[in-house]
């Protein structure tokens, strides 16, 4: 890894991106209900947390002087009942915080993945893997904690804390100022720890994407393929200690960061009772001048106890929610990227009549500042017949059917289907209208028919077994042990790469779109094959508009229109009979077999 990629990950680990605390307090409005019921329950609990020092000053002021047993007993007994009340309180607190709080963790989850969905597919061109699976799963994993049983912790210990600390007073306002004194300065402790604690978790969750990364890379079918074929394994072992190794050094500065200022904190809630105990010797020392009675020195030292442990929460809570801040900035960034491509406010659903594509004007770049991709392509492609896009490697060619797909959206000029330009029409019926079969086959690690069915949930064994004939494939899938039952394995490398084709085809198929566009479908296919799905693919092509990408002759000969691309411009169009007459580019790849 370089020097600068070093600095720059560096720099992003020091961003600290600010999240108001309403907008992580929004996350519970549609819990409303459930928030209410959960704090009159933490209140009753407080309450009842408090009593028992009370009776027990009674008992030690009231009933043991008089020997009366009766009394001793109710109060005895009033503690029992105080005890077992706010333990059962606790449970429900305890269930109804972990209810809405994984609620509100499944909305964020599903919110993030959705809105991952909407993105554009130049976000995903340009963002590693590993970082988006890291926001998923590291980041939303590592605030759950927090929504879980933070928040309730904080409502809980606050409300204990205050009614504890008025209990305090209620028992002698003078001793309860001392065991006050210290809570401004234990706030102050908090921010101090959480500032530097935020720092070093963003940090942390920068390296867990990047291990993400490494793991998604390299522990995967082709990824170990690559590292054995090329003698890297240990190379690789190597890298992912490194990262690891930076994961460690960051969890124990993390844990670390103001453990001593925690200690003397605890210190000093211990020390209270020893002051109280000072105090009231003080008064006892004065003889019957004292206002302190006994029982109200063990009452209030109980007290006191019940108070360190709700004040020693609430400032784990505030660390807590501090450092937290640096995942949820890394979650709502994700939610705050520009949705490039969506349904604008007036769109219709397309309904394609004929499969007319037009391009009209049409120029694209993937960088705002950078060369362009394609430049003033116009071409009109009727409803049909297919045309084929041939050119050098980055011509544009994947880039230009793309388009057609809405995948990606021209900086000029428009996509038109039946003469609707497709930004005036839903996302959803645009997919049912244009189907793709892409360079890269993807097969979920799923069983052949859902794989199918992925692109039609409602369709029969019927629908499926002719899309699969058709496609030249279903006697394959008919001779194996479990049938269409077959798992493909992770990405479908259970088979090879002209059947995991063949299988993209019939799912396209299956969906039946008007518009069919096939991105190099043939390419991994041995001749033999490639004949046999290409005299399919010419049926299926009679009444259907087809735009093919191809290097090979054989699939792009018989085609109505063929366009030439270069530089991401049209420099030739027509038939194959017609260019090659012509005796220009097309001529010369033909030559070549397209293979350039």
């Amino acid at each position: 890894m370089t020097t600068a990629v070093l600095r720059a990950e560096q720099k992003d680990d020091e961003k600290d991106h600010k999240v108001p605390l309403r907008r992580i307090l929004l996350l519970f409005r549609p819990y409303v209900p459930q928030m209410v019921l959960l704090v009159l329950v933490v209140v009753l609990q407080a309450l009842a947390g408090i009593a028992s020092p009370f009776l027990l000053r009674e008992i030690l002021d009231r009933a043991l002087p008089a020997r009366d047993l009766a009394l001793v007993s109710l109060f005895a007994g009033g503690m029992i009942v105080a005890s077992v009340t706010s333990g059962a309180l606790g449970v429900a607190t305890t269930r109804l915080s972990n209810t809405v709080g994984q609620k509100v963790m499944h909305d964020v989850r599903v919110s993030v993945y959705e809105h991952l969905q909407r993105l554009s597919l130049a976000f995903f061109t340009r963002t590693r893997t590993g970082e988006i699976q890291s926001r998923i799963a590291n980041d939303i994993g590592g605030i759950n904690n927090v929504i879980t049983t933070t928040a309730t912790s904080a409502v809980q210990s606050g409300t204990t804390a205050i009614a504890v600390a008025v209990a305090l007073f209620v028992l002698d306002w003078r001793l309860a100022l001392l065991a006050l004194l210290v809570v401004p300065l234990f706030l102050l402790i908090t921010l101090r720890v959480g500032r530097e604690r935020r720092k070093l978790i963003r940090g942390r969750a920068h390296r867990f994407a990047a291990m993400t990364t490494l793991i998604s890379e390299s522990i995967s079918v082709s990824g170990v393929l690559l590292a054995k074929t090329m003698g890297q394994r240990q190379a690789l072992a190597d890298r992912f200690a490194a990262e690891s190794r930076q994961i460690s050094d960051l969890e124990v500065q993390a844990t670390m960061a103001g453990r001593w200022r925690g200690a003397t904190r605890g210190m000093s809630l211990t020390i209270i009772p020893a002051l109280v105990y000072w105090l009231a010797g003080v008064e006892f020392a004065h003889g019957a001048a004292t206002t302190i009675s006994l029982g109200t020195v063990v009452a209030f030292t109980s007290m006191t106890n019940r108070f360190v442990s709700p004040a020693s929460t609430l400032q784990a809570v505030g660390a807590n929610v501090s450092t937290s801040l640096a995942l949820f900035g890394r979650v709502f960034e994700v939610l705050d990227l520009p949705i490039e491509i969506a349904d604008r406010p007036s769109a219709t659903k397309l309904a394609v009549a004929s499969g007319d594509v037009e391009l009209r004007d049409i120029s694209f770049r993937y960088e705002p500042d950078a060369a362009w991709t394609l430049k003033n392509v116009s071409a009109r492609i009727p409803a049909g017949t297919t045309t084929a896009i041939v050119g050098a490697t980055g011509s544009g060619k994947t880039t230009l059917a793309y388009l057609v797909a809405r995948l990606y959206e021209p900086a000029e000029g428009s996509v038109r289907i039946d003469g609707v330009d497709i930004k005036d029409v839903t996302l959803d019926s645009l997919a049912d209208s244009v189907g793709l079969v892409a360079q890269e086959t993807m097969l979920l690690h799923t069983s052949i028919r859902e794989n199918l069915r992925f692109a039609q949930p409602d369709a029969t064994d019927e629908d499926i077994e002719r899309a699969t004939q058709a496609a030249h494939i279903h006697d394959l899938i008919a001779s194996l042990p479990d049938g269409y039952e077959t798992i493909v394995g992770e990405r479908g490398y259970r088979f090879s790469g002209g059947e995991r084709q063949r299988i993209a085809i019939a799912r396209v198929l299956l969906r039946n779109p008007p518009v069919l566009i096939l991105d190099e479908a043939t390419s991994a296919l041995d001749n033999k094959t490639e004949r046999a799905v290409q005299q399919a693919l010419d049926e299926l092509s009679r009444g259907r508009t087809t735009i093919a990408i191809a290097h090979r002759l054989s699939t792009v000969e018989t085609a109505e229109q063929i366009l030439v691309l270069e530089a991401g411009e049209i420099v030739e169009r027509g038939t194959h009979t017609e260019l090659q007459a012509l005796g220009g580019r097309y001529a010369e790849l033909a030559a070549r077999q397209l293979t350039s």
